[in-house]
């Protein structure tokens, strides 16, 4: 590859970044132009840290990189929800399919885990419980924050027969490889516990964007799963639409994101539990393969 070849790349990338595209629409763009998609993502997470001042990769490092590309997978994960189905076969169960939203894209599935289930996940989570943390994006390091005063732990991906059929089912139901989600993290939230209003997915401008983003891209969607319903408060509010759902044990909620920008309508957060406690499983989704 030329190095005005690739000055031209970084240059329009960087002008898409700045132009607010969404990395999945950077990435379908590149792929039908030949890119690999691992290659797209590097470049696409170099162009953001050009845009805040770091330092650009030669071009002889990512020249022998370029050959032409697989057949594109979907590019967001979602329910099959044409024709309205009342339920979602998922091959160990049916999923029911309670409410739909068009946008924000919010989903609530009943009977995604079983009692059984929702009891196994909170025994196995209870004693590797610890402070939950927010990612600083600026380091892109876990930190203690206020905004976050729950208790929480993170199975690894397919550790027990547990954990694989369960992100089996959740990648059967959203279409979307295992391989693309981030480990399943189990949340505890006793009276007086939140989550204030926040985004998932990563801030392109922040300066922990390429290190966030090298792991798998952009966050695209989030599915959680309430495993253990408290007395009263807790629910998951949507403050841009004024959604609010109620922590009910054994279903699941699924919403989706684009882009990472506000227009997304995905500002989300736990309401303060008031009476009870409340347990969940939160799996979030990525562009690429999660590392």
């Amino acid at each position: 590859m030329a190095d005005a070849d690739y000055r031209n790349i970084t240059r329009w990338l960087v002008e898409q970044i700045r132009a607010g595209q969404p990395t999945h629409a950077l990435l379908q763009s590149m792929s039908q132009q030949g890119w690999r998609r691992d290659i797209a993502m590097g470049l696409i997470a170099q162009a953001m840290g050009e845009r805040s001042g770091a330092t650009e990769v030669s071009p002889a490092s990512v020249a022998p990189l370029l050959e032409p590309s697989a057949t594109c997978a979907p590019m967001m994960p979602g329910p099959a929800l044409d024709g309205a189905p009342m339920s979602l076969d998922v091959g160990d169960r049916k999923v029911s399919v309670l409410m739909t939203l068009p946008e924000p894209k919010v989903v609530l599935f009943g009977d995604f885990l079983s009692k059984n289930e929702c009891d196994r996940l909170v025994e196995v989570a209870r004693p590797r419980m610890q402070r939950s943390l927010t990612t600083d994006l600026k380091t892109g390091d876990n930190k203690l924050d206020v905004v976050r005063t729950s208790r929480g732990m993170f199975f690894n991906r397919g550790e027990s027969p547990l954990i694989a059929a369960i992100e089996t089912r959740i990648a059967r139901l959203l279409a979307w490889p295992v391989e693309k989600g981030e480990h399943l993290q189990v949340l505890h939230y006793r009276p007086g516990d939140r989550y204030e209003p926040h985004y998932d997915y990563f801030d392109p401008a922040g300066d922990a964007a390429p290190a966030l983003l090298a792991r798998g891209g952009q966050r695209v969607a989030t599915l959680l799963m309430y495993l253990r319903e408290p007395e009263a408060g807790g629910e998951t509010i949507f403050p841009d639409t004024g959604l609010r759902v109620s922590p009910k044990r054994g279903c699941a909620l699924f919403f989706s994101y684009d882009r990472p920008h506000p227009s997304t309508k995905t500002l989300h957060g736990g309401a303060p539990v008031i009476s009870g406690e409340k347990w969940v499983a939160t799996k979030w989704l990525r562009e690429g393969v999660f590392a």
